[in-house]
């Protein structure tokens, strides 16, 4: 996965990719793809609690890799997170990863 970024009034937007058969894709898309996916895997079935389900398969790399980025400070993974120190760390527990 790669990051694009441009930079505009002082801010940096990042528009993420994710390689797709030798092309770039955003992420956005991929979730797209994957959620299209899981419909038809279901084959018409009932699905219940997709939102925590997509949120739990996106929460728990995205904590690993910001946490591996920063090399274990909190604090700084926090910062890049947008939350706060002590939710992170609540994070971290849930998902086994203290």
């Amino acid at each position: 996965m790669t990051a694009e970024t441009t930079q505009s009034l002082g801010r940096i937007p990042m528009t993420f990719t994710v390689a797709n058969n030798k092309k770039k894709e955003p992420l956005r898309e991929c979730v797209r793809d994957a959620l299209d996916g899981y419909f038809r895997q279901m084959g018409g079935h009932g699905t219940s609690d997709l939102y925590q389900l997509v949120l739990n398969e996106v929460e728990q790399p995205l904590l690993e890799t910001v946490m591996q980025h920063t090399e274990g400070n909190q604090t700084r993974a926090a910062q890049i997170l947008g939350i706060s120190r002590s939710t992170l760390r609540k994070k971290l527990t849930a998902y086994n990863l203290d």
